[in-house]
């Protein structure tokens, strides 16, 4: 079914299925850190948390045919960071690219990341907690390089950075 009027902030004109790198982050509704909690600069998971961690680690086993790598990812307190790597694969060789067509999106970002999401969620579903993602994501391709050494900076160095924001908030 066409849905009209979600607000969307993916590049309209770019095919997400296509070979290339991202950077994702998801935050949990109301950015409650249903996730853990950071002390002195180390994440420290909380059974969700460890959820988290465990399915993402298994997206490339669940996906094989897309071809996926990760990159650099950080579970946060109430958020997650990723690169996620989409290589060659037999969805997006020679696929022409209609640009503004809604169709059901499937062997693309967008399939990976509500496959992720749901995976957290039936399992705290399943374990009785209460639990719910941004309806959105955000994403960056990454372009070149010096970005995806600089992006992949920004996450191994975010529980640390958390530390001293929350440091300076108590001053």
């Amino acid at each position: 079914m066409h849905k009209q009027g979600i607000n969307t902030i993916r590049l309209q004109t770019y095919d997400y299925s296509r070979e290339g790198r991202y950077f994702i982050t998801l935050c949990t509704q109301n950015r409650i850190p249903y996730f853990g909690k950071i002390h002195k600069g180390i994440m420290h998971l909380s059974e969700l948390g460890k959820v988290a961690h465990d399915e993402w680690l298994k997206t490339p086993l669940l996906r094989p045919d897309m071809n996926l790598e990760l990159g650099e990812f950080v579970v946060m307190p109430d958020h997650f960071h990723a690169i996620l790597i989409i290589g060659k694969n037999a969805f997006n060789e020679d696929k022409p690219f209609e640009a503004n067509s809604f169709k059901f999106q499937s062997k693309n970002l967008a399939s990976v990341m509500r496959g992720y999401k749901s995976a957290v969620t039936m399992w705290a579903r399943k374990n009785q907690m209460a639990f719910n993602w941004q309806k959105l994501y955000y994403e960056h391709i990454i372009r070149n390089d010096g970005a995806f050494e600089r992006i992949s900076r920004y996450i191994l160095n975010n529980p640390a950075k958390w530390s001293l924001r929350d440091a300076s908030r108590k001053k």
